[in-house]
């Protein structure tokens, strides 16, 4: 199985307000996107699975939509969240103390089987909040035990997440920074050692606590993504799918899937497809000029793609 997600970021928020979503109405541009998606028959394409990761105001709306259909209609098209909190409501204990934040159980009960843990802008408005308390932490030695502590509390995450029986997306990936200079070899001893970290941290307990829920992990290269970015060589990427694999057969005693998370293209899904190491990808956006898009024809043209190379 391949797995294609997509992050549908602020399209809870209508482009006159600042968002990105091109109807006034969001839940209405939700219901037309699933409509889309099973009419263009992206949940029955064999061998891939469809997730979209949607912001929680929508998660309702798009199970609504998707429900009006049978099963064998919308086949593997499925919907994820942005994220959950790192305690959880359960039977006898914290009935549900947690304004401002998403327990995994109510987003589990809204219809998510999918969350994203861990994406890189979780991690950075994590380690904004460190640098208020501490200017400190911006040296290297500091910024090291920050991420230790960031990976605590994905973990957390996780572990709440699987107890409410989501599956689970985990981004992972190295900065500009924590790349640092020098020759590739150099470079790619420190994002082996950023990545091995937020693994083992990241995955603590999991021996234990993977119950029936999937984990797939997304290689994130934080330092290519955004505008004008160069993103990674494929030879590059097939190299860190090949580590994290590796890392988890020889330390977890198990594989998990490994999807490209710099941003799955149409430009890109051919050569990405062709790697052996790699699972599939996450999409973004599908349009990059203004006004920036997601569209359900260009998402049906990047999986197009992305089944062109891995029939090639």
């Amino acid at each position: 199985m391949k797995y294609i997600f997509a992050n549908l970021k602020r399209f809870d928020v209508s482009r006159d307000m600042g968002g990105i979503c091109p109807d006034n109405d969001p839940k209405e541009w939700m219901n037309k996107l699933m409509s889309e998606t099973v009419t263009l028959g992206l949940g029955r394409i064999d061998g891939i699975r469809i997730t979209y990761m949607l912001p929680e105001g929508l998660v309702i709306t798009a199970m609504d939509a998707l429900g009006q259909y049978d099963e064998e209609v919308k086949g593997n098209v499925f919907i994820g969240c942005q994220g959950v909190f790192k305690d959880n409501v359960r039977p006898g204990g914290n009935f549900g103390a947690f304004t401002t934040f998403k327990p995994a159980a109510a987003v589990k009960k809204m219809g998510s089987s999918w969350t994203i843990i861990g994406h890189s802008e979780e991690r950075r408005a994590f380690y904004e909040i460190i640098n208020e308390y501490d200017n400190e932490s911006r040296k290297a030695h500091a910024r090291e035990t920050a991420s230790k502590v960031i990976n605590g509390i994905i973990n957390k995450e996780i572990l709440c997440a699987l107890e409410s029986k989501l599956n689970v997306l985990l981004c992972i990936g190295e900065t500009a920074e924590e790349m640092g200079e020098g020759s590739m070899e150099e470079k790619k001893a420190r994002v082996e050692k950023v990545l091995k970290s937020q693994l083992f941290d990241g995955l603590k307990g999991m021996k234990e606590n993977r119950r029936e829920c999937e984990i797939v992990i997304a290689y994130e290269p934080i330092w290519a993504i955004g505008p004008g970015k160069v993103p990674p060589e494929v030879g590059y990427i097939e190299f860190v799918g090949t580590f994290i694999k590796s890392v988890l057969k020889d330390n977890f005693g198990f594989e998990l899937p490994v999807v490209y998370g710099g941003g799955l293209k149409e430009e890109n899904a051919s050569e990405i497809a062709s790697l052996k190491s790699i699972d599939g990808g996450l999409v973004g956006l599908t349009k990059f000029t203004q006004p920036i898009a997601f569209e359900t024809n260009g998402f049906k043209r990047i999986i197009d793609e992305y089944m062109k190379g891995r029939r090639g």
